[in-house]
């Protein structure tokens, strides 16, 4: 087990409150322990924004199938892109939309770049991006 620090924070009894009611409705056995991920997801949103090194992204794409050959601009980008491309999952919503997951992995700036150029294709409806960080940087959080 990593060597442990105690601290004592001093909070608004109404913002502790709702802290309380926030961790017990996501099942967090402890404050020690949501508190702690509350610090490493501000520590891995810092390092998601900093250039250079590894990162790692999900986009999510919502689209209509129909769009005129916007699925096959979708896949020539990612193929452009192989190297950063670690996986796709295409789900049919229904009978016209479609949602799309992608895995990137590789260079901060590309996996970035590849994202935004992603969800700005014209025909998505709806996308998300959510970074985190590559493997050494997340080592330095245990």
């Amino acid at each position: 087990m990593p060597d442990l620090t105690r601290v004592s924070i001093s909070l608004e009894s109404a913002l502790l409150e709702a802290f309380d009611r926030h961790i017990a409705a996501k099942s967090y056995a402890t404050r020690s322990e949501a508190i702690r991920d509350l610090i490493r997801d501000r520590l891995i949103q810092d390092e998601a924004h900093q250039e250079g090194g590894e990162q790692v992204a999900v986009v999510t794409l919502v689209y209509d199938h129909h769009a005129r050959e916007l699925a096959n601009r979708l896949i020539d980008k990612q193929h452009h892109h192989h190297e950063l491309v670690v996986s796709s999952m295409h789900v049919h919503l229904g009978e016209r939309n479609c949602l799309e997951v992608t895995v990137l992995r590789g260079d901060a700036h590309k996996v970035r770049h590849l994202g935004d150029e992603l969800l700005a294709t014209k025909g998505v409806l709806h996308g998300e991006m959510i970074l985190t960080s590559g493997e050494q940087a997340l080592n330095q959080l245990k």
